[in-house]
């Protein structure tokens, strides 16, 4: 289903050192967390994984003290687990995990959906309309860690504008669990899924400006539900990773 990263490879280069004097410990902590949490989403690293600290320390920079912070916060998160004495790996996810995590994710975005609806400003709806322009920029140009940063962060507006911390709260704690594997769905046949859910996302926005919220709820729901089966399409083909194109930066990007 998927292959690890060979240990005589090399980690990705990192442009500038972000280890410096100048940077207080929190904007310092924040950016390993952001950048390590892309990287693992990314697919740098198998699903089920052993998690090189050495690698991951000479990537980022930095000592072994912040990147455990770092992964402390992945682990609670979703994404890693912490293993008594022998560091970390990357949380595998089977298929029924999966299939079940998205269909609640559905629920929950679908049910933000319908309470967003009853509550969201013009100016609000305008700000994920602009968020969805930029999305569709990236996606015109096959830009696929730009494209996946906006669509996560229209999701989160839709949750946000559904006024529910209840609900928010939730949703934040299943979001980092299927991250990597929301990010790994538009790879599935060959890019279709990508173009599939760009034509979801007009339809979660129309639905949006016209605060149709039980349509909204269905579409949102579906839309969950079909990036789920194509993720588990993708990760159970044998030939997932051998087809799974270079990012962008140049780095190896194995969706797993």
């Amino acid at each position: 289903m998927s292959t690890t990263i060979p240990e005589e490879t090399a980690p990705p280069a990192v442009p500038d050192k972000i280890d410096t004097p100048a940077r207080d410990e929190v904007s310092l902590h924040d950016e390993i967390l952001s950048r390590l949490r892309d990287y693992i989403v990314e697919g740098n690293i198998a699903d089920g994984g052993r998690i090189s600290e050495r690698q991951l320390c000479e990537m980022l920079k930095v000592s072994r003290t912040p990147l455990r912070e770092a992964l402390k916060v992945l682990a609670a998160e979703g994404l890693v687990e912490l293993l008594p004495n022998r560091g970390a790996r990357v949380r595998p996810l089977g298929p029924d995990d999966i299939a079940e995590l998205f269909d609640l994710m559905g629920g929950l975005e679908g049910l933000a959906g319908r309470l967003a609806c009853e509550k969201i400003s013009d100016e609000d709806i305008g700000k994920i309309e602009q968020l969805h322009h930029d999305m569709y920029g990236f996606y015109i140009r096959q830009d696929m860690q730009g494209y996946f940063r906006m669509n996560q962060l229209i999701h989160r507006a839709i949750v946000q504008a559904a006024g529910n911390a209840m609900l928010a709260a939730s949703y934040e704690s299943l979001a980092g669990r299927i991250r990597r594997v929301r990010y790994s769905a538009n790879f599935a046949r060959k890019r279709e899924r990508w173009s599939e859910a760009m034509r979801e996302h007009e339809a979660i926005l129309d639905a949006l400006r016209r605060r149709a919220g039980g349509e909204l709820s269905d579409i949102l729901f579906q839309h969950l539900r079909n990036k789920g089966a194509a993720a588990i399409a993708y990760l159970t083909e044998p030939t997932a990773t051998a087809e799974a194109p270079a990012a962008t930066s140049g780095k190896l990007v194995k969706v797993d």
